[in-house]
Order: structure tokens, then sequence, then C-alpha cells
């Protein structure tokens, strides 16, 4: 992936990734993060990549009638949140730039996967997964969280669970606020 450029962030502040391969606690640090930026006054949105199919919807529900009839669009909104659902039929899996379009502007866009996606990101990685660290062949990896230590990386090493170590370093890499 050598000398491609970010994905621009559109009407967002922001757009940082976690990537890493299945297993590697992803999803762990990604709520942690978000919980602590959240914490810290930062308007944080995510985009999740789902390997396998899912259904967020659920049979029953008037929104999966809605789908099952032939929507190819469901919003469902109430007073507490609303949910949008996309039907891509035959057409693929968007890619990351129309999904940032699909949000609502946020200060901070967390996108966990889509790790051949043009975005800076930290490499979650534990080797007793044992799978081959990502960063020698992605420039846009800027730093590793890991369980353990991590030899002949020249790049920032944080520990998995230093939560407000990672936060300061990608608010500082995407320039939003400066670490306190």
């Amino acid at each position: 992936m050598s000398g491609l450029r970010p994905i621009h962030p559109g009407p967002h502040g922001a757009v940082f990734g976690f990537a890493g391969w299945s297993g590697s606690g992803k999803t762990t640090l990604a709520e942690k993060i978000i919980s602590f930026l959240s914490a810290s006054g930062v308007n944080v949105a995510t985009i999740k990549h789902a390997h396998q199919r899912f259904d967020a919807d659920h049979f029953g529900k008037d929104s999966f009638r809605h789908r099952q009839a032939g929507s190819r669009q469901v919003l469902v909104s109430s007073v507490y949140r609303s949910a949008h659902f996309v039907e891509h039929g035959d057409g693929g899996e968007p890619e990351l730039k129309q999904l940032l379009n699909q949000l609502l502007p946020a200060e901070l866009v967390l996108v966990e996967g889509f790790k051949s996606y043009p975005i800076e990101k930290i490499e979650v990685h534990r080797p007793s997964v044992g799978k081959p660290c990502l960063h020698p062949n992605d420039d846009l990896v800027v730093a590793l969280a890991s369980d353990e230590t991590i030899l002949n990386c020249k790049l920032p090493i944080f520990d998995l669970d230093d939560v407000a170590g990672i936060a300061a370093f990608i608010l500082l890499q995407t320039k939003l606020r400066r670490a306190s």
C-alpha cells in the first residue's frame, strides 16, 4: 500500500482506523477508546467492517417487513435513535468513502477493520493469533497496540491497556486537539 494518500474526511474533523487480524482485540480496544474520547467531550462516530453476512434488523419488526417487501433503504427513527438499513443487493460492498458520506458530521470517525483502505490507523496485533504484522506492508499504519513486545518495529508501540496514551496519540495524529 505504499504511496496511498489517506481518504479525505469529508464533513468530519478526522478519520482514523484500527486494523488487525480477527481475534487481535480491535473491537475491545475501539470500545475503550470510544468511551474515553466521548467522556472527554469528543463527538465520535464509528464505522465497523463486518466480514460475514449480518442482520441488525430482525424478523417480525416493521422495518424488516419493509425490507422484505423490497425497500432498498429503510430509516427507522424514534426520539432516542435512528437506524438506516441499506440493501446492497448485487452491487457489492460500498467503499469506505461512501459510508463516511452517510454519517452525520462528527469530530472524529473511528473505523474498525477496512484494513486495506487508505486511512491512517493503529495496528492491533497479538502474536498469539499467529498472523504476521500488517505495518511492514502498509505505510498508513502509524502505531501498534499489542499485548507483547514487538521487536524491530520503528513505530510507536502501545500496550493494549494504555487507553489514555492511545487516545492522546490519536488526537495528536489527527490534529484534533493537543494531548494534555
